[in-house]
Formats: structure tokens, C-alpha cells, sequence
């Protein structure tokens, strides 16, 4: 295999475990919430999209490549799909609020992502050659 076929297949390898992680791990953790005043708060499903976007934001890093991240984030909604799809009264993801706020912000968190994702790519190695380019005489 080629050098750039070999690290495309490890980067999807390692997108596939780490979204269905964050699909298990943010459903589990989507519904909590706490009491703040008389008001029900849902930390949970903002707990859970941080924990998506800091995994997919890993993985654009270590591979210095968005591909992992589109992976992980289409592989996290295929799962959370799944888990919300079960018949009446084995879904894992309703549909009130912090249940439709955690499957379409897999979505969005991903979307946003892939722009972070590409911008450090397109500036990381221009970066470290500025860097190591003294300045000129002025």
C-alpha cells in the first residue's frame, strides 16, 4: 500500500471506535441536567457535543486530515440513529429537547468541525515555516 492509502485507511480505523465511543458515551449523557433556580438545566447534551467536538478535533490533529473527523461524525449520527430508533419504550434518544438538541447537534458540531479542522490544516505548516523565517531588515 502507498504511504497516503496507509494513513487514509488508519485514519478511518481510528474514526470508527472513537464515534461510536462518543455515540454511546453522549447518549448516556444527554439527559442529565440539574436544577438551577426552579429551572430544569440540561448540561448533559452540552457535555456530550463538547465531548464530539473535542474527539473530532483529536482526530483532524493526530492525522492532520479532516477526513477522520467527516468519519467520525457521520459514523456518531448513523449510531445515535440507531440508538434512537428502537420500538416504543427501548429508545435511548426521545424526542423532547435535549434529545433533539444532541442528534442535530452531531450534525452541526461536525459541520463546524470540519471548518475548524481544515483552517488548521491549511494554516499549520505555513505557520512553523513563518516561524522559522527571521524577519527582514527593515
Amino acid at each position: 500500500m502507498k504511504r497516503g492509502v496507509a494513513g487514509t485507511v488508519r485514519s478511518i480505523a481510528a474514526a470508527v471506535p472513537a464515534a461510536l465511543f462518543v455515540a454511546a458515551a453522549g447518549t448516556a449523557l444527554h439527559r442529565q441536567s440539574g436544577v438551577w433556580s426552579g429551572v430544569e438545566i440540561f448540561w448533559g447534551v452540552a457535555a456530550a457535543l463538547l465531548l464530539l467536538a473535542s474527539v473530532q478535533l483529536w482526530l483532524a490533529a493526530w492525522f492532520r486530515s479532516i477526513l477522520p473527523t467527516a468519519v467520525a461524525g457521520v459514523v456518531a449520527y448513523a449510531a445515535v440513529g440507531v440508538l434512537s430508533s428502537a420500538g416504543p419504550g427501548k429508545q435511548l434518544v426521545l424526542g423532547d429537547t435535549p434529545g433533539t438538541v444532541w442528534i442535530y447537534g452531531i450534525g452541526a458540531v461536525t459541520l463546524v468541525m470540519l471548518v475548524v479542522a481544515s483552517r488548521l490544516r491549511a494554516t499549520g505548516p505555513a505557520a512553523s515555516a513563518v516561524a522559522a523565517v527571521p524577519p527582514s531588515p527593515r
